[in-house]
């Protein structure tokens, strides 16, 4: 079970030399196992190794020291050493017959805390050294595959990029060329429109005007007619009126004499 939760972690720290001659900073490669309740570390310089297997009641004691829970005081300590934090200071001192302590410090509620764990010195330095070049070799392979894997998959997602592009400029100038030919046919079907409509409306405006012009003729005609009649009539000689009028008491006359004369 603890097989399956493990998690691995590789640092190369720069520790200070602790020569007073010169000023340097000498590497180690620290290797750790992390497990949900205790964590193991091997150390190489390259020439020696140590290691440091930090047993499940060790960590328990530690946390309670720190007043933390096991999880919480595994994570702090996978934090500083699976990556070099750069306001942590870093020692590996001697701790006698061999042995060394490694140490780190970092900030708690303004205050400089320091962690230190012994590390033993191995028997067996060349098997130490090698598992940790084993595992760098290891993550050095997995690493480049995960470059290559993701270099072509950019490569691919910019080949889609590029391909899309040009798709989208395509159909961009074909809409650009689509709504010229529609604007113009559509002008076309809309010049043509507006002629018929000139035309209807021209035949209309004959129409209403042939249709209005017999009755305003006759109209003007019947004016005229009764105007020459008054006018005839009024015009006529008085005389003619007045012979017409003794015409017929002449010849009422007769008619009255002949009466008389049979009495």
């Amino acid at each position: 079970m603890e097989e399956e939760t493990e998690r691995y972690s590789c640092l190369k720290l720069l520790i200070p030399s602790n020569s007073e001659e010169e000023e340097k900073e000498e590497p180690i490669f620290v290797k750790g196992t992390w497990f949900p309740t205790h964590f193991h570390l091997a150390i190489t310089d390259g020439h020696s190794a140590w290691y440091c297997h930090a047993s499940e009641e060790d960590v328990k004691q530690r946390a309670l020291q720190w007043d933390q829970s096991v999880s919480d005081y595994l994570r702090l300590c996978e934090t500083y050493l699976g990556h070099q934090q750069p306001h942590s200071r870093y020692a590996f001192d001697d701790a006698g017959d061999g042995h060394k302590r490694l140490s780190w410090t970092f900030d708690k509620a303004g205050l400089s805390l320091s962690w230190r764990w012994k590390c033993l010195l191995s028997l067996d330095s060349k098997k130490i050294t090698a598992q940790i070049l084993d595992f760098l070799l290891d993550s050095n392979i997995r690493l480049s595959d995960e470059v290559v894997r993701q270099t072509d998959l950019t490569e691919k997602m910019k080949a889609e990029a590029e391909k899309c592009l040009t798709q989208s400029e395509r159909i961009a100038n074909e809409r650009v060329e689509f709504e010229s030919e529609i604007y113009v046919k559509f002008l076309g079907v809309l010049n043509s429109k507006k002629s018929k409509l000139r035309e209807l409306r021209d035949k209309l405006s004959k129409q209403e005007n042939a249709g209005k012009s017999p009755e305003e003729e006759d109209t003007e005609k019947t004016k005229s007619f009764d105007e020459e009649s008054d006018n005839d009539t009024s015009d006529e000689n008085p005389q003619k009126d007045i012979t017409s009028s003794s015409k017929d008491v002449m010849a009422k006359k007769p008619s009255g004499r002949k009466r008389s004369r049979r009495t």
